[in-house]
Order: C-alpha cells, then structure tokens, then sequence
C-alpha cells in the first residue's frame, strides 16, 4: 500500500472503554469455566428435581446447579455470577433411550431459562453451557456436566434481587464412537443454537434436544440466591439465599409497580432488572494470537497504526455463528479535510485505509466453525476470509458547537471472500480442493452506492466524547464495536476434478443474505509515537510495537 503524507497535527488520543468491559453479552461464548472463592462472594450449591420430555416419556431427573453471587451490589451495578454449572443427572431410561439410537457417545449444551425479579418486576436470563464428550454408561444414569459464562444483571433501584430457575433445554449431539479425549469442538466459542459440535469419526445418529420443566415439589420453587441491591436490604440468614419482597428501609417497593411503569409484554417493566446484551470476556493469551507488527515486507510511516479485531458471524441457515479469532489489522490513517457545511457543527472527513496482516498475506487466520447443517448434520469447517483489495475506513468528525461534544461516524468498507480450507460432515472429511471460496465478496448493502459500487462488507460503527469525558462506542484509534449485516455469495471452486462437486452443498448450507457480524476492534498502537504501559497509564504498545490490547469477541 502506497503511504500517505505524514499528518502535521494528530488529533488528541482518546482511549475508548476498554472492549472487555464495554457491555455484556447475552449469548457469552461456551468456555469452560471453575468457580472459586472469592472475597465479597457467596456459593450457590443447589440440587432441583425436574421432569425431562425424552421419546420414551417424561422423565424424573435431577439438576444440581452451582455459581457464586456477589455478597452486595449497588444500585444500576451490573454483575454477572462466576463459576457457573449445570450438571443434569438423566435416570438409566433416559440413556435406554440414546442407545436405541445408536449412540455411545453424547455431547450437550444447556440453556436454562433463569428469572430475574426485584419487587414486583421481572426479566429473564438465559444460562449457556456447554459439556465435554460422555460416553454412555453400560447402566445406571448419565451425568452431564456443563459450564459456561452468563448474562450479566443490574438491578435498576434498591431491594434485593432474586434468581430462580425455570426451564432447561439439553441439546444434545449423538456419536455412535469417537475419542473420550476432549474434542476442541465441544467448547468452539462459535458452537451455538442447537447443539455443540462433533467432530467424531463414524456414523453419526443424530441430534436430540430434550426439554425439561422444573418439579411443582422444587424447594423454593427453584430459588437459586438472593442479592442485596443498594443499601435497604440485606442478605438471609448465614448469608443463604431467601425470599424477598423487595422492599428497603423506607418501606417503599425497590422497583416500582411494573402496570404503573408502563411494562411490556414481557414482563419486563422499566424499572425492573436490566439483562445486559454482552458479559464480559477474557482476552486470549498472547501467545494464542498471531503477531501484528510491522517489518521489513510491510514497513511503518509515521501515519501507521495496528490493532487486533475479532468478533462473531452469523450464519442464518446453521442457525449458529462462527467465531472470528483476533486478527491483525494495519492501518494508514489518513488527513482530515473539510466536510459539507453545517450551521451547528464543525466537520471533517477521514479516509483511512487497512489491510489484514497473517503470515505475510491480507487475511485472517484459520478459524475452525462448527453448525447443525439442516438441523440434524453436523458440519465442521476451516476458513479464512481473504482481501480482494484495500480495507476502505471513512470517518465523520461532527463537532456540536452549542457544547463541543463530538460525534463520529464509521464505515469500514472490506472487499472479503470466505476461503474454505477444510471441511468434515457426520465425521467424514471432504476433500474441498485448494480454491473453495465464495464467487464474490461477501456483500453488505452500501449506504452511499453511487460513491462505492462493487461487492464489499459494510460495517459500521458510531463513537460519541463529551468533554472532559472519556470516548463511547467506536473510534478508529480507541477502538470499539462495529457491526453490520451481510449476504453470504454462492460457493465456486470446491471439490477435486475425481471427487465430488461440493459447491452446491456448500451455497444450500450456508449461502444466503440477512446474516449480522459484529466486530470488536481493540486499542490501536500508533507506531510512531508509541504509548507504552505504565502504573497510572493504560497501555497502547507491547515494546515490540505491538497493539497491547487484545479485544474481545461480543456477540
């Protein structure tokens, strides 16, 4: 890429919230996680009795459901509970039932239906996990242990806030042999919707995904804990989940009637628990990330910068999403010029421009995605998305002069086509040959198409700074989150001249329009004026001029 004019005066830095605290996810990706003790916290350590709807009947079954909850939180302070997992103990006719299928080897998701209450307002929250492979046992029940991260909750006002169980559903994929090891699939971030992945050799016997309700005999009728919000209530006795009625020290309800607040109809009123769309994640360890620096093939000017982004990917027919690992960005940031004139504000306009940075070619690194193709057929992919030109960033800069609050708008512009590399269905690898892509950049509608024709992914994202304060949403030095909507082109190239044509069930699999990708881009490293870590200054540069931050995937 051709480097632009040095910038005579770059604008102020201003480092955005960093992305793992920037919002909480509904959808948190399937990790594995071990709860532990930590001060200011209490352990939930509950067992339910629920009935679980299996092709031989309803069945009893027992759910034990552990977590650790804050002692305390304040009024609007959101938190999420740690150590979170569901083991499902399925009785012997249960297992009967996955035999007859053919099955001798089981992987689950859970996703249990968790109700939020403050006083008299509700909302809901939905608990994911996912469980490693277990094999069928000769006899006796099987126990399926899952473990996941969970939405985090806020409670709007004071009174305590109260979690309780309600409906789980185990979906369930059925392997008729395979390895006991752990399949990396099982816990794949980008393993959602109807099952976790499975990857095993042999004839696969299907899916199943069995519902379950809790027991009318539930002690507590499902109540998990109980957690004082603000500085009128306090935790039960020996600090035990209890009942609450909401209600703090001026004898006034914590949340406010929901029919006088004007509530939905889903129960959800506006004063009652907020279920935040994002939790909070943990940044991959750098040595699971690839190196993002410049070098001799690729070298900086003083208008360079580079980043990590990653993020999810739709994909509506698999109804699933693909985990899009972080990958390396460089990016030539460009000069603002005058915008169009506006009586109430100043406005400038940038054109950046960016180009992915693996192994010395403009794309990202392999990442593997697991689906239910057709509901039923599990399909496991390699791909990369690969540059077809330059990454094309346009900024807006809107300066408000009634109070000097500034707001930008971002469209990032990427000419990509979905490389497919591997590709394994019921277990079986398909030999896809070394051109299996897409006939065409994967496709966003433009809003400016006569200024920017051609196939391209459109993202967008819009960043907002009052004074004095630090920067929200997306900024191309601070980072943040963009998102955008995309279709997904037909499949060429895929197959081998001796073996089958695989591009048409590749396009009947996956190809299609409608299918949304968010991307977190992370703090960038301004390569020359590098801003290193110190004790009362966050970081933008390892000393190797790499970007510090390592963002992480939002769904």
């Amino acid at each position: 890429m051709k480097a632009q004019r040095a910038v005579a005066h770059r604008p102020p830095r201003v480092r955005a919230r960093t992305t793992s605290i920037a919002a909480f996810v509904v959808l948190a990706a399937l990790i594995p996680t071990t709860a532990s003790s930590a001060p200011g916290t209490r352990e939930t350590d509950i067992e339910l009795p629920y009935v679980c709807t299996l092709p031989s009947g309803p069945l009893a079954a027992t759910v034990r459901i552990t977590a650790e909850f804050p002692e305390r939180a304040g009024a609007g302070e959101a938190f999420a509970p740690s150590g979170v997992t569901t083991s499902v103990r399925l009785p012997e006719e249960a297992v009967a039932d996955l035999t007859a299928r053919g099955a001798d080897e089981v992987r689950a998701a859970t996703r249990l239906e968790v109700g939020v209450a403050q006083g008299t307002a509700t909302a809901k929250a939905t608990w994911r996990g996912g469980a490693e492979p277990a094999a069928l046992p000769e006899s006796g029940p099987l126990t399926l242990v899952s473990k996941g991260e969970v939405p985090s909750v806020a409670g709007r006002g004071d009174g305590d806030l109260t979690f309780t169980a309600g409906g789980l559903s185990i979906d369930l994929a059925l392997d008729a042999a395979g390895p006991t090891a752990t399949d990396p699939a099982a816990t794949d971030p980008a393993a959602t919707g109807s099952a976790a992945a499975t990857g095993a050799a042999g004839p696969d016997p299907g899916s199943l995904t069995v519902d379950c309700t809790l027991a009318e005999d539930a002690p507590g009728q499902g109540l998990l804990a109980t957690v004082p919000v603000g500085e009128g209530s306090s935790p039960g006795p020996g600090g035990s989940p209890s009942p609450s009625e909401g209600t703090g020290e001026s004898g006034q309800s914590g949340s406010p009637d929901p029919e006088a607040r004007g509530g939905g109809g889903d129960g959800r009123a506006d004063g009652s628990p907020e279920v935040l769309e994002t939790a909070p994640g943990a940044a991959p360890d750098r040595d699971d990330v690839p190196p993002c620096r410049y070098d001799e093939q690729t070298p900086p000017t003083d208008v360079s910068l580079n980043a990590y982004v990653t993020g999810y990917a739709n994909v509506n027919k698999m109804d699933g999403a693909a985990y899009l690992p972080p990958s390396c960005l460089l990016i030539e940031q460009g000069l603002p010029v005058d915008g169009p004139p506006d009586p109430e504000h100043i406005i400038f306009d940038t054109v950046s421009w960016a180009n992915f940075h693996y192994q010395g070619r403009k794309q990202t690194p392999p990442f593997p995605s697991t689906f239910l193709s057709f509901d039923f057929a599990p399909v496991r992919t390699t791909m990369v998305l690969e540059q077809t030109g330059p990454i094309r960033i346009d900024s807006r800069i809107k300066l408000r002069l009634s109070d000097f609050t500034t707001v930008t708008d971002t469209y990032v512009r990427a000419p990509l086509v979905a490389h497919v590399t591997e590709l394994e269905v019921n277990g079986t690898p398909l030999d896809v040959g070394p051109d299996c892509r897409t006939e065409t950049s994967l496709t966003s509608v433009d809003p400016d198409p006569a200024n920017h024709p051609g196939d391209h992914l459109v993202l967008y994202g819009r960043g907002e700074q009052l004074i004095g304060q630090e920067a929200t949403g997306y900024l191309l030095l601070s980072g943040g989150t963009l998102s955008g909507e995309t279709a997904i082109p037909a499949f060429t190239g895929c197959g081998t001249a001796d073996g089958e044509d695989l591009d048409r069930l590749l396009t009947a699999s996956v190809s299609g329009p409608g299918n949304h990708i968010k991307q977190v881009q992370g703090q960038t490293c301004a390569i020359a004026a590098p801003v290193f870590p110190t004790p009362e200054t966050p970081g933008q540069c390892t000393p190797d001029l790499q970007p510090y931050e390592i963002p992480v995937a939002e769904r």
